[in-house]
């Protein structure tokens, strides 16, 4: 890519490269810009034949909180910016090496959604998931309603995403959302040592293990629906209202339309 990533803080040891989410300011909130880097840095690892296992995290404080609010508006009105993000995430999916997320803190909407694209999931033990988007008057955009039905499933599935509630790692871990829990201090070490040992094996009897496993886990998974299921909400009155009050700090006055 051309020049330094501007939201992405990059790191490797030997055949892991560890990709730091770094907009704390925002709780790393995923505008386009830093979903556009991360796709990048992941054709380049793909391409990378030293590059065996790629962590994900968000630092020790918060994995990432969910879209950028402040584009909501600027996706409603530009179809390009949609399809730009749509994009990004095609790539985080087909992504053919292992991806290890590490995850404190607040991993929530699109946040959640990204750490469920990962391949394992290491959570801190105050860590919290969710699917929140009706908060706002939102639906999950790329994968996040269906990968967390088959994780929780349909009544947990439920009462998380049409209540707006977040799950706590525990629970996560019981429910096989997560695949480890630890202290929130080891998260990212853990989520890199599994990786150096992930890099220990064959890569290519892992890329083709990974397939194996993926298209188990996403059969009869319907990606399309789901992306237009979202803009048909993107571009009602109560998501403008609901991102307004957020925006605003301020409860939201929903009326259906």
């Amino acid at each position: 890519m051309d020049g330094a990533p501007k939201d992405l803080l990059l790191s490797t040891n030997g055949p892991v490269l560890t990709v730091t989410l770094n907009r704390p300011e925002v709780r790393n909130a995923l505008r386009t810009n830093l979903l556009k880097e991360l796709a990048e840095i992941l054709i380049e690892a793909y391409k990378d034949d030293e590059t065996r296992c790629v962590v994900i995290t968000g630092g020790p404080e918060v994995f990432a909180a969910g879209a950028d609010l402040g584009e909501v508006d600027q996706q409603r009105a530009d179809k390009a910016i949609r399809e730009e993000r749509w994009k990004c995430w095609q790539t985080f999916r087909e992504f053919p090496k292992p991806l290890i997320a590490a995850v404190n803190g607040y991993c929530l909407g699109g946040g959640n959604e990204l750490a469920m694209l990962c391949d394992i999931i290491i959570a801190g033990e105050n860590a919290k998931f969710g699917q929140t988007e009706v908060n706002v008057g939102l639906v999950p955009g790329a994968g996040g309603a269906q990968r967390l039905t088959a994780a929780l499933g349909k009544a947990k599935a439920m009462r998380y995403i049409l209540g707006g509630e977040m799950i706590n790692a525990q629970e996560a871990f019981r429910a096989g959302l997560v695949s480890e829990v630890v202290a929130d201090d080891r998260t990212i070490a853990r989520a890199q040592a599994i990786a150096a040992t992930i890099a220990e094996k064959s890569p290519l009897a892992v890329r083709i293990a990974k397939e194996q496993v993926r298209k188990a886990a996403e059969s009869g998974l319907d990606f399309e629906h789901e992306r237009a299921a979202f803009v048909k909400a993107l571009e009602s009155e109560d998501s403008k209202e609901g991102v307004a009050a957020f925006l605003e700090k301020r409860k939201p006055q929903f009326t259906g339309k």
